[in-house]
């Protein structure tokens, strides 16, 4: 087809509406006074950076309806999603997707619509690798508000692509963010804040009741990770630093907080104060939970700076 890229056999499309939206409204309890997100990765041991403080909605028309429907059908069945605020994944591959599909050009898409946050900078191919790297089907019965920090991905945003969902926004409650999502929606956000779906009509809280009633209260997403190398989260805004600069603006460590499912709120805030002191490491914890991520003589040889 005349103007079709190879491998893409859908005519050209409009450029995508990028959207990058304020999630600097931060709201901690007290007594803090900032959020931070510590690491239990050797490499940053000693280290915190703050959330990143934008949201970046791409509206593309990446996929069109009959292939929605289609992953949609194929994604479903994967998951297990019948009690309310039941949150799953199923892993998947470009190849078998494409199969789904019956068109190989989504990822290139994709990580073009990816490059418009330009959250990786300029060059294409970052984009390119790391949507290569995962892909997975997310389905939910709307979500109770929590945050994910373990492992990696203190290092990574996270990307959503709604295939099927009704009548819901996407909710950062400590950030100020309610979004209104549709399908073909493409979400780029710091899951170390707590983020949760909800319905409009509950104003920024997570109703669990007002997901029971049947397939109409499902959501499917194809997602990833986007993996930023400390250069790039010091472009951001969101620099790792040691943790006693985070200590002096008074904040609160991400990786140790939980969330009431509903409101959002901290719980127990106030047994986090110590969270940003040497006196607490979180690689030890995360090498007891999963031995080969990091033994201790890894992250003991980590110079404290």
């Amino acid at each position: 087809m005349k103007g079709a890229t190879q491998g893409d056999n859908r005519a050209v499309s409009p450029p995508p509406l990028h959207q990058s939206i304020a999630a600097d409204a931060f709201t901690p309890p007290a007594p803090f006074r900032a959020f931070a997100v510590r690491s239990d990765e050797p490499a940053h041991a000693w280290d915190a950076r703050a959330p990143y403080a934008r949201v970046h909605a791409v509206r593309a028309g990446l996929v069109e309806d009959a292939a929605i429907a289609a992953l949609a059908a194929a994604g479903y069945p994967r998951v297990d999603i019948e009690e309310t605020f039941a949150v799953d994944y199923a892993p998947t591959g470009w190849s078998e997707l494409a199969a789904i599909v019956g068109e190989d050009g989504l990822p290139q898409r994709l990580a073009a619509a990816l490059r418009h946050t330009r959250v990786l900078g300029d060059d294409p191919a970052p984009y390119a690798r790391c949507v290569a790297s995962r892909v997975d089907f997310l389905a939910s019965r709307g979500a109770g508000f929590h945050n994910d920090v373990g492992r990696h991905w203190s290092r990574c945003l996270f990307w959503i692509l709604a295939l099927d969902l009704r009548d819901v926004e996407f909710v950062m409650p400590h950030a100020g963010v309610r979004l209104p999502l549709a399908v073909g929606d493409l979400l780029v956000f710091d899951q170390t804040m707590a983020h949760g779906l909800c319905r409009p009509a509950d104003r920024g809280r997570a109703v669990a009741a007002s997901f029971e009633h049947g397939e109409g209260d499902r959501q499917l997403f194809l997602t990833g990770e986007i993996e930023l190398p400390d250069e790039r989260w010091a472009a951001l805004g969101s620099p790792w630093l040691p943790v006693e600069a985070h200590a002096a603006r008074g904040a609160l460590d991400l990786m140790v907080a939980e969330f009431d499912d509903r409101s959002g709120a901290v719980k127990r805030p106030g047994s986090l104060r110590d969270g940003l002191s040497r006196a607490v490491c979180h690689v030890d914890a995360a090498a007891a939970l999963n031995p080969g991520a990091a033994s201790e003589s890894e992250w003991r040889d980590v110079p404290e700076r």
